[in-house]
């Protein structure tokens, strides 16, 4: 495994991280598949209460020394204002049986709240050593800019948001760039899309990668995930199988040309969403209250 420096902080994380959302419909196998990943020296895992796997997360930790691990979660949105922020993060703590988040993020921008109320509380949380790090996730660079304007003595240190071949929108956007001249750490979820990259109508992106990957002795996925790391990005692909680990974790193992890179970045396959998810998640936190409690209600 090869490791980087996280964005503007001394620490030193895996170069592909473990996603966890829709890991908890089999505990046990989640539970393993966790250690495997840590086995494989996978040390930044992504969780949070919306997810409703903070508890599979911490279950796996038990046990593993801590300086073995890096962990991230979330806050939703719809726990922004100040005493929320600080009780939701005393809950994902207890679920995690940790005594400090590593990383503690906010979800999704809340309008209805703000930022400065949101903000306040987490530099409160960091204060009294219950978290390490301040990150959003789903933040514009608009957004960005006022969440670190509300901040008097710490930094936003990275930005979890969609990026893979087939979704872009960080790129156009200026979000990439923006996170990148700040020193950022831009953190890819659903690098493979949710799936969505193996599928029939994306074949010949999937054919395109395949074909780059031989070149390497490396999979089509391999290949996605070595793309994501070449623009200086993590990945935080979701594997419940040892071989995805396995084959996840070799990602970091070989260096993209600058000439394939360049055929990938020239793909063109910009997905439109039927339901506009991102604008729903920004505009109320109904949708947060929901996914959240049904996540957390066992």
């Amino acid at each position: 495994m090869i490791f980087k420096k996280f964005g503007k902080t001394d620490e030193k994380i895996s170069s592909i991280g473990l996603g966890t959302w829709k890991i908890g419909e089999n505990r046990n196998n989640a539970i393993t598949s966790i250690r495997i990943a840590l086995d494989f020296g996978i040390n930044f895992i992504d969780t949070a209460e919306m997810y409703g796997t903070e508890e599979i997360v911490g279950a796996a930790l038990k046990a593993i020394k801590r300086d073995n691990f890096f962990i991230a979660t979330k806050v939703s949105p719809h726990h922004f204002h100040y005493k929320e922020v600080i009780k939701a993060c005393d809950e994902s703590i207890k679920r995690l049986g940790l005594k400090y988040i590593d990383l503690y993020q906010l979800h999704w921008p809340a309008k209805n709240i703000p930022i400065k109320e949101t903000m306040r509380a987490m530099e409160k949380l960091m204060k009294d050593g219950k978290i390490m790090h301040i990150g959003v996730s789903n933040f514009s660079v608009e957004e960005i800019k006022e969440a670190q304007s509300a901040l008097k003595n710490s930094e936003i240190i990275s930005n979890q948001v969609e990026y893979n071949v087939l979704s872009r929108e960080i790129e156009s956007d200026g979000t990439l760039e923006y996170c990148k001249k700040n020193n950022i750490e831009v953190i890819a979820y659903s690098p493979f899309m949710r799936g969505d990259l193996s599928k029939a109508n994306f074949n010949k992106v999937y054919n395109k990668l395949e074909v780059i990957g031989k070149k390497y002795n490396k999979t089509a996925f391999q290949v996605a995930l070595n793309w994501l790391i070449s623009k200086g990005t993590l990945p935080i692909p979701k594997a419940l199988n040892y071989a995805h680990i396995i084959e996840n974790a070799a990602a970091t193992e070989f260096k993209l040309s600058d000439a394939d890179i360049s055929a990938i970045d020239k793909i063109d396959t910009r997905k439109k969403e039927f339901i506009p998810v991102k604008n729903i998640m920004k505009r109320t936190s109904l949708f947060s209250r929901i996914i959240t409690d049904r996540a957390n209600k066992f």
